[in-house]
């Protein structure tokens, strides 16, 4: 998942600290939306964190893509706790209509599933149900839905919840069951090879294979930088059972997701099987779960024991994805853990700015999304702490909880919207400032 968002990538997104982006840095605003996103992003590059803020800036459902963190620390004040009368199941933590996208298992079938465990937790089962529909308010806000259109895609996506919940066993989507816009996409994904992944990305620079440095999807690492990052992972292929498969050739800064830009991440091109079947990792920072900073210290307590934040992510995704991907595991750079994974060819995910208008067809992608997140639940529980099959049957049967959920997401959507608005106005005023120079 490469874009900022669903919008096209406008080509003065380049990593070069522009002006525009040092007033960011030292903005004054005292809207609290503001405050609050500055402190949760300091730390992390500026340069990336004022591409994050422009893109954030353009749409309501991007900025709510890049803020899971004020969705969680808001959930309290604005009413979520009545919606954790809910059993417990392992929750993705910022679930919306992109984070499902297309991916290779171990078993060598390409999947449709969830494909962001960042802010994984054990958590109320609506949790990561009323995100998602409070997502689904603002994306079809962003592509010029109707009001009864936008209740379609609510009804879709809970009707394929309740129903799947309600079975008790644990489904999945790949080509050959995959219907619409789905199987469009995994049957064009299939056809995509290791090698043209590796055109994409790289050059030949001196009779050697480079990763590509474009300043949109990567850029050039300081030598420092560039070299620690090495040191850790000719150790980490030094521990795998094939140390001449993780032999590093290049190295670069990697800019991808939404909420995560700034945090530090890279692409390692490594030489795989050989000169035409290198492979690159992707190797991303893992942070504490929005979600489970912000749970109630009951809540807290129950979150299974980990190393780390990168097994935490890593263990999630395993237990909700139906066949995890082959290349999944973790490392530290310094005290720091990552999350290791291949880039995949037949990675991708369903372009929202290429919906051909068709409301219908957009629904049964929802609804196929509400069934993989009833079947992630499924397939985690009784692990580490959820609750079991069982109760998640019986919630799938309770009465009330669909029109509380409903409120709820509409309600917030209005208020992310606010956020926005307030959001944008910070960066319009600070952007228009004289520098001090």
């Amino acid at each position: 998942m490469d874009s900022v968002a669903f919008l096209p990538q406008h080509p003065d997104c380049n990593l070069a600290m522009s002006r525009a982006s040092r007033r960011v840095s030292r903005t004054k605003c005292d809207r609290p939306v503001w405050k609050r996103i500055e402190a949760f992003n300091r730390g992390r590059r500026s340069e990336l964190v004022a591409r994050k803020y422009r893109a954030m800036s353009r749409d309501p459902f991007v900025f709510f893509r890049g803020t899971a963190h004020l969705f969680w620390e808001d959930w309290a004040s604005v009413g979520g706790t009545a919606l954790d009368d809910a059993p417990l199941a392992w929750c993705c933590g910022d679930l919306h209509l992109e984070n499902f996208g297309s991916y290779r298992g171990d078993n060598g079938l390409a999947y449709f599933d969830l494909n962001d465990f960042d802010e994984a937790a054990l958590a109320p089962a609506t949790r990561d149900i009323a995100r998602f529909l409070t997502s689904a308010c603002l994306a079809a806000e962003s592509l010029g839905l109707s009001t009864r259109e936008v209740r379609q895609l609510e009804a879709g996506f809970l009707d394929g919840y309740t129903a799947a919940l309600a079975t008790g066993k644990a489904r999945w989507v790949e080509r050959s069951i995959a219907t619409g816009w789905i199987r469009e996409l995994l049957r064009s994904v299939e056809a995509r090879t290791q090698q043209q992944l590796l055109d994409e990305r790289t050059v030949l620079r001196d009779g050697r294979r480079v990763l590509r440095i474009d300043e949109k999807r990567t850029f050039k690492l300081p030598v420092t930088e560039r070299r620690r990052v090495a040191q850790s992972i000719a150790r980490f292929g030094a521990r795998q059972p094939d140390p001449g498969f993780y032999r590093i050739l290049d190295i670069v800064g990697r800019i991808a997701g939404t909420g995560s830009l700034g945090v530090s991440r890279y692409a390692v091109l490594i030489r795989g099987d050989g000169a035409r079947d290198a492979r690159i990792l992707d190797v991303k920072a893992a942070r504490p779960s929005a979600l489970t900073t912000q749970l109630a210290s009951s809540l807290a307590a129950r979150q299974p024991a980990t190393r780390n934040h990168a097994e935490r992510v890593i263990q999630v995704q395993r237990r909700m994805q139906a066949i995890p991907p082959d290349l999944l595991s973790g490392m530290t750079i310094g005290s720091k853990p990552f999350v290791v994974r291949e880039l995949q060819p037949v990675a991708d995910r369903l372009d929202l700015a290429a919906w051909d208008g068709r409301v219908g067809r957009l629904r049964r992608a929802v609804t196929a999304m509400g069934e993989l997140t009833a079947w992630a639940q499924l397939r985690g529980a009784s692990q580490g702490g959820a609750d079991s099959v069982d109760a998640l049957i019986s919630f799938a049967r309770t009465r009330g909880t669909r029109s509380r959920l409903l409120a709820f997401a509409r309600d917030y959507a209005k208020r992310a919207r606010a956020d926005w608005e307030d959001f944008r106005e910070c960066l319009a005023s600070e952007s228009a400032a004289p520098t001090g120079k």
